[in-house]
């Protein structure tokens, strides 16, 4: 299963990664932006414990990201449970050598067409930290939309952020 956009392609995540996911994903710039569960530093016992997890899946909802034949970085979608079955929360990294490129919003676009039109996601949403202002624009290129702030609800980096969240709805249930 691959996902290809001109010289952006979205494939499945390979035990080979780990060495390259350690050097894009060692970064504090990277850690930052993400939540707890991606640590920093980030080591290679790190990297083959999250392959391990996501190298066979089915349906595939974790990719690594390819730039010109290139593994640059991770992009997923969460699916939701119980009520929220038809609802999935998409979250993405890419090595900062690959930042301002349109990598990240190509990926974006992948990715969220495959769950609207392949996986039947009705609702892709997340939430972004205040400080993150790069993410924003890139979902807001894609036709994500800001819903709300979610006002002192972060602890990052020992300071309390907002959390800006914004969703995309799959255009055959955006009626309005």
């Amino acid at each position: 299963m691959e996902l290809k956009s001109g010289n952006i392609v979205l494939r499945p995540l390979r035990t080979k990664d780990a060495e390259r996911l350690v050097e894009l994903a060692n970064n504090e710039k990277i850690s930052r932006n993400l939540r707890d569960g991606f640590p920093h530093p980030y080591t290679m016992d790190d990297a083959k414990g999250f392959l391990q997890i996501f190298s066979d899946q089915d349906p595939v909802t974790f990719f690594g990201i390819d730039y010109c034949g290139e593994y640059v970085g991770n992009i997923s979608l969460v699916m939701g449970q119980d009520i929220y079955r038809k609802s999935a929360e998409i979250g993405y990294f890419l090595g900062e050598p690959y930042w301002n490129k349109g990598i990240a919003s190509e990926a974006v676009k992948l990715i969220t067409g495959y769950g609207f039109n392949t996986l039947g996601i009705i609702r892709i949403h997340t939430g972004i930290f205040e400080y993150n202002t790069a993410s924003m624009r890139v979902l807001e290129k894609c036709g994500f939309e800001k819903e709300g702030i979610f006002r002192k609800s972060i602890f990052k980096q020992n300071k309390i952020w907002d959390e800006i969240r914004y969703a995309n709805i799959n255009p055959l249930f955006d009626k309005g």
